[in-house]
């Protein structure tokens, strides 16, 4: 659960202040502000819909529970970013986690992905966590470097799996990392 001790937090990034915190239950019209600036391909691989409101309300619903743990990133009271970390714990697969990433167009290319990709790998190491996953269509280059240049690989290719509103299929890439050896690596690296 994302403590109170450790966020809200301010942060600077290119040297603009930045406000990281944990979801509130009344994000919801400005988390749908966020998503209906975004073009369609940046969302598809969130896995729901993040720009409807009953689907964000419902995504609410399970952050604030515990569920889905979930950071929010403000600049100017603005939300600009949010990451989440889903963990189905009733699976066989619940030593893994998958974050999820949106970041605003107006941010990108100052370490904002990073920065959430980061705390919620944070976030994955104190559940204990073994393994990490993050999906993105092919063509999110950009999330894709991010993700490798902090210790994700590729690990699988599904072909065709996403359908756009527009009823065009995408191919999905799946990135992994064991916390273990990323963690190794960063401890190495200091």
């Amino acid at each position: 659960m994302i403590s109170d001790m450790t966020y809200p937090q301010t942060v600077e990034l290119g040297g603009e202040q930045f406000v990281l915190r944990a979801i509130k239950e009344n994000d919801a019209e400005h988390i749908q502000a966020l998503t209906l600036k975004l073009p369609q391909q940046d969302l598809i691989y969130v896995n729901r819909d993040l720009t409807k409101l009953p689907v964000i309300n419902a995504w609410i619903r399970k952050a604030t529970s515990g569920d889905f743990e979930t950071l929010i990133l403000e600049k100017d009271g603005v939300i600009v970013g949010m990451s989440a970390l889903a963990v189905d714990k009733l699976s066989w697969s619940g030593h893994v986690g998958e974050i999820r990433v949106i970041v605003d167009k107006s941010v990108r290319r100052q370490g904002v992905g990073r920065l959430l990709v980061a705390h919620t790998f944070f976030l994955a190491l104190q559940q204990g966590l073994r393994k990490i996953t993050a999906q993105m269509t092919v063509d999110q280059r950009g999330a894709i470097s991010v993700f490798e240049e902090m210790g994700f690989s590729g690990e699988a290719l599904l072909k065709d799996h996403v359908m756009d509103t527009d009823g065009v299929l995408h191919d999905l890439v799946i990135l992994s990392c064991d916390v273990e050896v990323a963690t190794n690596n960063l401890m190495m690296s200091a």
